[in-house]
């Protein structure tokens, strides 16, 4: 899961995601593309409305994506079409590149930071949704 920070969007789906799939099986991780948020905790309101809904995320720290990464997982989520690029543009071989998409498919989620509680709330549902799709295709 990957996002511009690493502090809202793509800790919520990493902590959505590990919720719905056994760490036995499955290594869900998240990153971001630029480093200012490097080492730090989800925003506030990412853990709080994680924790509305029984997951949490207060032990996770924003660290940057890697190019190991793309060895490390079979699939790279991204939270929106920036992002999209900037990871895209770090592959390098058409195998890595074939691994990332966005989580909505065609559609960005809103990045909330800006925003308030309810903002959070929304990218929650748009996350959970996405994650339970993940979740249907990875079983099914």
């Amino acid at each position: 899961m990957v996002c511009l920070g690493n502090i809202c969007r793509s800790p919520l789906a990493e902590g959505v995601l590990k919720s719905k799939l056994s760490s036995t099986h499955f290594h869900i991780d998240s990153a971001a593309t630029a480093s200012f948020h490097i080492g730090k905790s989800p925003d506030h309101r990412s853990i709080k409305v994680a924790a509305d809904h029984g997951i949490d995320i207060s032990h996770q720290k924003a660290r940057a994506f890697k190019l190991e990464d793309f060895n490390l997982f079979d699939k790279i989520y991204i939270m929106d079409s920036n992002n999209l690029k900037i990871i895209k543009q770090l592959a390098e071989t058409l195998e890595q590149s074939n691994k990332v998409s966005l989580i909505l498919e065609n559609e960005d989620v809103p990045d909330p930071y800006y925003g308030d509680e309810s903002d959070f709330k929304i990218v929650f549902e748009l996350l959970n949704e996405a994650c339970e799709k993940i979740k249907f295709d990875l079983i099914n």
